[in-house]
């Protein structure tokens, strides 16, 4: 499958103008993006991802390396009408309603009558705006509305490439899930989606493959499922006291019990046998030994932890 994005040493680094020290936002990194999957790009604040995306779009130059968009080179105008981008702070015309702002972007894009008035109704209804909003300001939209009318812009010109900035920033629970659905269904229409966010369950459940970037340097790459899979196992059991509870933590260093029941997460294989004789030792009954499955969150909290020997 061609890459939709591909990256090649890209580099970013400003001078401190107090220190007058050099930094580097962007540290090498080299990274590819496949067509047609939604691809997750994480890490912390400031660890290189915005500048990394404003440089994918042309809006800042890098001072090393290279990267090709839709095979085509970063900065390529040709390209720029295949691409969509929702900064995570995007700006509004707050007097215009969300149709005549839907209009006036795909002006811009030179799409004409009646085609233009289509792509603005599929575009609304594919971001689930209630058409009675579609004809109010924006002023008066809440902030879940007016990140569905971003994307329903960005959506207009009917991109290959879809950069999405921290786009569920902000939002409350319901229009928080409501817009990681929108976004699943984007990619399930054959599209790219570079989803950068440090929302990590929205990104374990929308991205088939994610990266985790940290002062600038990519740290991990892979599939969600296998990064997630872990090779240790949980065991579950019953009975037992705080003494023996304390011993298993003596052992793998985690533990909890409550309501009559024991768990220990994350045992390696060279400590299962030792920890299911010490529990039955102890007269408590074995209820599981399971595979645990690693949230993305553990994933992303080890490997940030493992870079700064924490």
């Amino acid at each position: 499958m061609a890459a939709a994005v591909s990256i090649q040493g890209l580099t970013k680094t400003y001078l401190d103008v107090w220190t007058k020290t050099e930094i580097r936002a962007v540290d090498r990194l080299n990274l590819e993006v496949e067509e047609g999957e939604v691809f997750g790009f994480l890490g912390r604040n400031g660890a290189g991802k915005t500048t990394t995306i404003k440089m994918l779009l042309g809006l800042i130059f890098p001072t090393e390396g290279t990267a090709t968009v839709l095979g085509k080179p970063i900065g390529d105008i040709g390209v720029k009408g295949q691409i969509s981008y929702l900064p995570e702070e995007a700006y509004f015309y707050e007097g215009m309603t969300g149709w005549d702002m839907l209009d006036f972007y795909a002006r811009l894009f030179r799409i004409s009558e009646p085609e233009r008035s289509k792509r603005i109704q599929k575009a609304l209804e594919d971001v689930y705006l209630d058409p009675s909003a579609w004809r109010r300001p924006l002023r008066g939209y809440s902030k879940g509305m007016r990140q569905r009318t971003g994307i329903a812009q960005a959506l207009i010109n009917d991109p290959k490439l879809l950069i999405l900035d921290e786009p569920t920033s902000g939002l409350d629970p319901i229009a928080h899930a409501e817009l990681r659905d929108i976004i699943a269904n984007v990619g399930r229409q054959g599209k790219t989606v570079f989803l950068s966010s440090h929302q990590l369950p929205d990104v374990e459940l929308t991205c088939s493959r994610v990266a985790i970037i940290h002062q600038g340097k990519l740290r991990t790459v892979g599939k969600t499922a296998e990064l997630t899979s872990g090779d240790t196992v949980e065991i579950v059991y019953k009975g037992g006291d705080a003494a023996l509870l304390e011993k298993i933590r003596k052992v793998v260093g985690a533990g909890e019990q409550s309501n009559g029941l024991g768990r220990v997460p994350g045992v390696a294989p060279k400590d299962t046998n030792p920890i299911v004789d010490l529990i039955r030792g102890a007269g408590a009954e074995i209820v599981s030994v399971a595979p645990h499955k690693r949230t993305l969150e553990e994933v992303f909290v080890d490997t940030v932890m493992k870079e700064t020997g924490s």
